[in-house]
């Protein structure tokens, strides 16, 4: 440390040793983490019983994605996409009005259905096998904002299991 008139070797030798300790402090600080997303995909339910088959209702619905609200505060979704891997326009879903209270899961069906504050359908239908969503061996979930910022995905890759849990 420079000398500095009225400064005396004790001070400095202290000052010297705050500044050092402070670097140390910093070096050793953990990194910061991403904070985890608001809404969390997690799980999808990919090999629904009975498909493939020719589409019926039943089937469809049952294979579906599972959202849940991580924070204590109500998210609206109005905006928000799901969709898979593929590029097909066909295979978004866009939420309404709706709102995914604190804490609370929302599952999402292929489907079609009456709409709950815990159910929503995708609304597909016929097509045979075409109208299902998820592959039945691997995919990728992509759940996206209102402004079409990525906010959380889940992959899986396997035709063992009928569902992953992201």
């Amino acid at each position: 440390m420079p000398s500095t008139p009225g400064v005396t070797p004790r001070v400095r030798s202290l000052l010297t040793a705050a500044v050092l300790a402070a670097g140390v402090v910093v070096a050793v600080s953990p990194p910061a983490h991403a904070a985890a997303p608001a809404v969390q995909i997690t799980k999808i339910y990919y090999d629904s019983p009975g498909s493939p088959d020719s589409g019926q209702n039943s089937s469809l619905n049952g294979e579906y994605v599972q959202l849940k609200n991580m924070t204590k505060k109500a998210v609206s979704l109005r905006g928000w996409t799901m969709r898979d891997k593929t590029s097909r326009s066909d295979h978004v879903y866009m939420f309404g009005a709706f709102t995914l209270k604190a804490g609370k899961t929302v599952t999402l069906r292929t489907g079609r259905g009456k709409n709950t504050t815990t159910v929503r359908y995708w609304g597909r239908s016929g097509g045979g096998t075409f109208a299902y969503i998820w592959n039945q061996s691997s995919d990728t979930a992509y759940l996206r904002n209102v402004s079409g910022k990525l906010v959380d995905s889940c992959s899986y890759n396997s035709s063992r299991d009928d569902y992953k849990i992201c």
